[in-house]
């Protein structure tokens, strides 16, 4: 089966978004005179929780406080949150956000090959739209042809809904795909917020794509092919995971 399409997850892998969801988590910590401040090893061991409103909540847990203040601060997250997020889409509006190295330069690639692209967000439609508006703009969002957002489906990740719907959207089988991010042939490229995970189903694991002038190291681009990673590569990835899942099939 050909590969027709490249599935992107966003933030993380488009965009190294959680250092701005960090420093607007802070922020708002500040303005309302809580005293809290995130720093990245904190903020690594808060990301176990899913979503702003429980990290918040699971962090005032931890916390050496009376039963009364606790039960006032949980009263106060969702202001607390909307603060955070204000302060994150501010973010994005100054340009902070960047595409990590080697993702623009993928997606022309495959839009040039005829191949379809397609993202999958843990995030809000929201704050999907913004993030994608501010580091795409109009040219670069005409380049990607379906994206899924959090509030679209059941369940989060690690649940399939996500990629299910992006799939049926896309009009293509699984196993034609490469996923950047497990029917799925996956490309990993942790951040520092991510890498201490272990990813040991992932079919090919760099620290980034890598780009001309942002090449891979030595060891990385052995394994990559190239000192970055190209369509040629993907196309021998997914016949490589093709081939292993025909075995499996065989076997059973």
């Amino acid at each position: 089966m050909k590969l027709e399409a490249l599935l992107f997850d966003v933030d993380g892998t488009l965009v190294d978004t959680e250092e701005l969801h960090r420093q607007s988590f802070n922020q708002a910590f500040l303005e309302f005179d809580l005293g809290w401040d995130w720093n990245p090893d904190l903020y690594m061991e808060l990301l176990a929780v899913s979503g702003g409103v429980h990290r918040i909540a699971s962090y005032i847990d931890t916390l050496g406080l009376s039963a009364a203040e606790k039960t006032r601060l949980r009263g106060i997250i969702p202001a607390v949150h909307r603060a955070k997020t204000r302060n994150y889409g501010e973010l994005l509006d100054s340009r902070a956000a960047r595409l990590r190295p080697g993702i623009a330069r993928l997606i022309e690639e495959a839009r040039q090959a005829g191949l379809r692209v397609g993202l999958a967000a843990t995030s809000s439609s929201a704050n999907v739209d913004r993030l994608l508006a501010a580091v795409l703009g109009d040219e670069g969002l005409r380049l990607i042809d379906a994206v899924v957002s959090a509030d679209q489906v059941a369940r989060k990740k690690p649940a399939p809904d996500l990629y299910e719907l992006l799939l049926t959207m896309l009009r293509v089988p699984a196993l034609s795909c490469v996923a950047f991010e497990d029917s799925l042939c996956t490309v990993v490229t942790p951040t520092r917020w991510t890498r201490p995970q272990k990813f040991g189903g992932a079919d090919l694991l760099l620290p980034s794509l890598g780009d001309p002038d942002q090449p891979l190291d030595p060891a990385h681009a052995m394994v990559a092919g190239a000192p970055y990673l190209v369509l040629a590569r993907l196309r021998a990835l997914r016949s490589v995971a093709n081939l292993v899942v025909t075995a499996r099939e065989a076997q059973s």
